[in-house]
């Protein structure tokens, strides 16, 4: 809605690492304030954002007035059809403060996403019953775009960024503190093992009871995907807090996960991630999910029952119905994992040279990867998994616990794939064809439009050109094991 911050920026900042063009929209969306709510007052500074998104390398900004979006209803007493989130969204958090707000959040995000037909959409992690009610309104609508979801940006203070931050007076600014702080004294008795919903949300209360001048409206514990209300953190919960200090509502919020990590490792092509991924879960006992053999799964679907290789609408059906079961590797490795589909093992099936020879056209179909990655996310859901892949840490598991971008020169996997086509027995091939080969595949990757190849900002890089591939486990291993001792041991 404008006022640009720090918060905006990253979502801007991300999203150009993601896409070749990138849109912002800027629009203070009169639906979505109530009666006696800030609409008239709110921050309105487009000529400083439009400044800002034009350094920030924005090539479209959409700023449009009320009467584009909404034609001449709106003077009717607000008469508008609009979209309705599911009542159990809007009965938590916000929504029972709120009547009429996230009605009027989905009605102008379904329109913008309509106008823009954008391939990913960005949203802040601060706004968490917005995001949870957007990618409701998405899925149920068929709106064909990826939600992504960013870490809220703080100040040194921990203090959320907000727009409506400019209404603090700086004593206001430094009681309003307090509403992390809350929060991160319910986090830490987490990690010490407290999982009951009213002894984290009495640690916030208490906190907050030590700055007088804040009036929390609401502290609540919640699914962050049902938004539904939790008394014991099972999986993961949204620990959410408004409040008033002087005239200005806040919110803010952590999401509490209860599970062994996640480890995702991303690198470009030839740089050995399946190699060490594989010894790193024997070394850790830790599911390895091997992604490509989903892929080839349904690709050998696909092709038995029939379906045109170029039908993407039937093969979404296809595989969005179908039962896919992969073995735990751990206990399999270095045997090659057993794959069912629809209760069918087909295990050897699918690494034949006709499924080798059309996974590429289904795997670049988007609705086969939206399908396959909530099944991997789905294998994820407790932990104590690893992947790797090009967009494991960014895409598929962007709240890894551990994020590992493993890389190397293009000189040194050139000589690597030529020290592998000698072991094999093949035909010598020239050094400089295979780093022009690798340089291109580089390119394709990290432009592609869909999962595009780059590091998490939160990754950690290990540049493999003077490591062995035992030295790279060794290293992954002992960062497992430090971020495993920073969180709770509960599962």
């Amino acid at each position: 809605m404008g006022a640009l911050h720090r918060g905006h920026l990253s979502l801007i900042h991300r999203a150009r690492q993601d896409n070749h063009l990138v849109v912002v929209s800027i629009f203070v969306n009169p639906l979505q304030f109530g009666a006696n709510e800030d609409f008239q007052t709110y921050p309105r500074t487009l000529e400083q954002d439009q400044q800002q998104c034009e350094q920030a390398g924005v090539d479209v900004v959409f700023a449009p007035t009320a009467s584009e979006l909404y034609g001449t209803v709106l003077s009717v007493n607000n008469a508008l059809t609009q979209v309705l989130p599911p009542a159990a969204a809007i009965a938590s958090l916000c929504g029972r403060f709120r009547p009429g707000h996230f009605e009027g959040v989905a009605t102008i995000v379904t329109k913008l996403l309509n106008l823009v037909q954008p391939d990913r959409a960005y949203f802040g992690q601060k706004d968490a019953q917005q995001l949870a009610i957007v990618r409701r309104v998405v899925a149920d609508l068929n709106v064909p775009v990826e939600i992504v979801s960013c870490p809220i940006v703080r100040e040194v203070s921990g203090l959320a960024l907000s727009s409506r931050n400019q209404y603090l007076t700086e004593e206001e600014r430094s009681q309003a503190t307090v509403l992390y702080r809350s929060l991160q004294q319910a986090e830490q008795l987490f990690r010490a093992g407290n999982l009951k919903g009213s002894d984290l949300l009495t640690a916030v209360q208490a906190e907050l009871t030590t700055v007088p001048a804040v009036k929390p409206e609401y502290v609540e514990l919640v699914d962050p995907v049902t938004l539904a209300p939790l008394e014991w953190v099972e999986e993961s919960g949204l620990l959410a807090i408004a409040a008033h200090i002087g005239s200005t509502r806040l919110i803010d919020n952590v999401v509490l996960r209860n599970r062994q990590p996640i480890l995702a490792v991303d690198g470009p092509a030839g740089v050995g991630k399946s190699t060490v991924v594989r010894q790193v879960a024997q070394t850790l006992g830790l599911l390895y999910l091997d992604t490509g053999a989903m892929y080839r799964a349904v690709t050998w679907l696909v092709m038995q029952s029939g379906v045109a290789l170029d039908d993407q609408p039937a093969i979404a059906e296809l595989v969005s119905q179908c039962q896919l079961e992969l073995e735990n590797q751990v206990k399999s490795l270095p045997s090659t994992p057993r794959v069912w589909v629809n209760g069918q093992d087909v295990t050897q099936a699918i690494r034949s040279a006709e499924v080798t020879a059309h996974v590429s056209t289904i795997a670049a179909q988007p609705a086969v990867r939206r399908s396959l990655v909530k099944q991997q996310q789905q294998y994820g859901r407790k932990g104590g998994i690893v992947m790797d892949g090009r967009d494991i840490g960014t895409s598929v598991f962007p709240d890894a616990e551990l994020k590992i971008f493993l890389t190397a020169s293009v000189q040194e996997r050139a000589r690597r794939r030529q020290l592998d086509l000698k072991n094999q027995g093949q035909p010598e091939v020239n050094l400089e064809e295979l780093e022009r080969t690798i340089y291109e595949r580089d390119r394709k990757d990290s432009t592609r439009s869909i999962a595009p190849l780059r590091q998490a900002e939160d990754a950690i890089e290990i540049q493999t050109d003077q490591l062995t591939i035992d030295e790279v486990v060794a290293k992954i291993v002992s960062l497992y094991h430090q971020r495993l001792a920073s969180i709770p041991q509960n599962y």
